[in-house]
């Protein structure tokens, strides 16, 4: 039996490992905690074996006004939590980075790659994972996961704002791309794994398929019943921006990370493309 611990209550990734562990209440004892206010840091963590950190903010509009907030949330409050987790003998802490540490918009991303963050949510968590990784030992297995883009029923971001067109659209660009992304039940059998296993290091995980825009699109609208045509009528228009123009470039970019990079030694894919839409559109 393991003792879990999930900061970030009602993260949409906490709230989905939690109900992913819960399928197996024999192995996995689960609870979740917000970590807003001080509350939290009274709370005993010496009856864990392992915390998962969901907890931070993203998707907000970065601003002059807000980045000191970014800053306190995903790299501060993410290394309290940690000195606290191993203070406490947490044995293994999971820290969730993001592929944005490395500030591409295009292009591919491997062992080699040296981020470069250029947004203050990038840079946020570069920076905690800095800082988190200097309390790695033989007794605290430090854990730092950095997924592309993940997607799933009740997402947030990017997907909810591409099915929305989805639906409505009767035609979609047919621009030739490859973007790496997780669906969100790939990623929780994933991070089931490390907590089986009992890893620390870096982690990249992503689906087994890189992901053509205007085929999801395709498949979102077949899945709720319409028909989509492709065209690649805009496509010269649309190669001019690439590159250029961070909306176009998130749409019909390419941003990848090398698929051996991705690598791991138990399978975690649970659902293929098409049927990781079905379960996210159902």
């Amino acid at each position: 039996m393991k003792n879990v611990l999930i900061t970030g209550a009602n993260s949409y990734i906490g709230l989905s490992f939690k109900n992913w562990l819960a399928k197996e209440p024999e192995k996995y004892k689960v609870d979740s905690i917000s970590l807003r206010g001080d509350l939290w840091k009274e709370k005993d963590f010496s009856q864990y074996d392992v915390l998962l950190h969901a907890a931070g903010i993203a998707h907000i509009k970065e601003t002059k006004e807000n980045k000191e907030l970014y800053f306190k949330v995903n790299r501060d409050v993410a290394y309290e939590a940690a000195k606290k987790a191993k203070d406490e003998g947490i044995k293994q802490f999971i820290f969730l980075s993001s592929m944005s540490v490395y500030g591409k918009e295009n292009g591919i991303i491997d062992l080699d790659t040296l981020p470069k963050p250029t947004s203050n949510y990038g840079e946020s968590k570069l920076q905690a994972e800095k800082l988190i990784e200097m309390l790695d030992d033989d007794s605290f297995k430090v854990v730092t996961i950095r997924p592309p883009m993940i997607y799933g029923k009740g997402c947030k971001g990017n997907y909810p704002k591409l099915a929305k067109l989805a639906r409505k659209l009767p035609v979609f660009p047919d621009v030739e791309n490859e973007r790496s992304m997780i669906h969100i039940e790939n990623l929780c059998e994933f991070m089931k794994l490390i907590i089986d296993n009992n890893d620390a290091g870096l982690f990249l995980p992503q689906n087994d398929d890189f992901v053509k825009t205007s085929e999801m699109v395709r498949l979102i609208g077949e899945t709720n019943g319409k028909r989509i045509k492709l065209t690649k009528f805009f496509n010269p228009v649309l190669n001019l921006f690439i590159g250029k123009i961070g909306v176009v470039n998130k749409v019909f970019g390419n941003l990848k990370y090398k698929k051996e990079i991705s690598n791991y030694k138990d399978n975690y894919i649970i659902n293929n493309f098409a049927e990781s839409i079905r379960r996210t559109e159902e």
